[in-house]
């Protein structure tokens, strides 16, 4: 069985991946997988510190500092052990009931490229413990963007139950399949869906538009639209703070403007301004 994966790591950021984890697992009845990796980075596996001893230097002093190193590891390993016990007790109290906890030394990123088959949703925070104080993006989201080919729901700090979402439609073969996918994912049931093309409203993008919003309301989905022309970025954020939605949602569509909020800069414009969640759909 697929499962929501949540990142969690040290920042405040946990509390809210958690929130938003639970809420997406009891929607999907999906089991819910909490998940930490020790930073192979900060934390290696083997140090060798043969480099930075001098001729001379006493062989104890190696062995010292390399037992300082396991000892710094196991520290962390049962840092992240204690994370996510207590994500799992939050997450239980919010009503989840089939609760996972795994743990990985090594390259976040790739990690979560190695359980991609067992991957239903990937939550993870918007910033990480390195920039939770600042708008800047966690270093590692572009990189996560870019290879999993799952589904994608980058949450802020501060958790709200979604009530109503936005999409992001550009009228793409793959956009058709984000509605698609949209419309029958229990994640969205009951939920009004504001579909929004970013353009000139010509008739061949008030057709495709028109069909997107039909398509959803076969899975009987109450949907409003519109088109605007705009700069892409800007405009979905403008329409987003106009009607009050709580979560933006969008693909990483080729061959349109879109594709740009996942190849360069105005992803990371996107993603560093959001207040809301933002679901990446693949």
């Amino acid at each position: 069985m697929k499962h929501v994966i949540a990142c969690i790591d040290e920042s405040r950021m946990a509390h809210a991946v958690t929130q938003y984890a639970t809420w997406s697992a009891q929607r999907l009845q999906t089991p819910l997988t909490l998940f930490h990796v020790l930073d192979e980075l900060r934390y290696p596996v083997n140090s060798d510190m043969t480099g930075n001893i001098g001729l001379g230097s006493r062989e104890s002093l190696l062995e010292e500092l390399a037992e300082l190193d396991e000892r710094r590891n196991k520290l962390a390993l049962e840092h992240g052990h204690h994370l996510l016990e207590a994500a799992k007790s939050y997450a239980e109290e919010m009503g989840a009931d089939d609760v996972h906890l795994r743990q990985r030394h090594g390259d976040l990123a790739e990690s979560l490229a190695t359980l991609e088959d067992e991957l239903r949703l990937l939550v993870i925070g918007l910033h990480g413990a390195e920039t939770c104080d600042s708008d800047r993006l966690g270093h590692q989201i572009e990189t996560i963007v870019r290879n999993v080919r799952r589904p994608i729901l980058a949450v802020p700090e501060n958790y709200k139950a979604p009530t109503n979402v936005m999409l992001a439609f550009d009228g793409s073969d793959v956009s058709r399949k984000g509605v698609k996918m949209l419309a029958e994912s229990p994640l969205f049931v009951g939920m009004p869906i504001h579909v929004v093309m970013v353009g000139a409203a010509t008739a061949d993008a008030n057709a495709s538009v028109e069909a997107a919003v039909s398509h959803l309301q076969e899975f009987r989905h109450q949907v409003s639209y519109e088109i605007r022309a705009g700069e892409v970025e800007s405009t979905l954020r403008d329409i987003q703070q106009e009607r009050n939605i709580d979560m933006l949602i969008m693909g990483a569509y080729s061959h349109s403007k879109l594709r740009q909020l996942f190849m360069g800069s105005t992803t990371s414009k996107v993603l560093s301004r959001a207040t809301t969640p933002v679901l990446l759909l693949r």
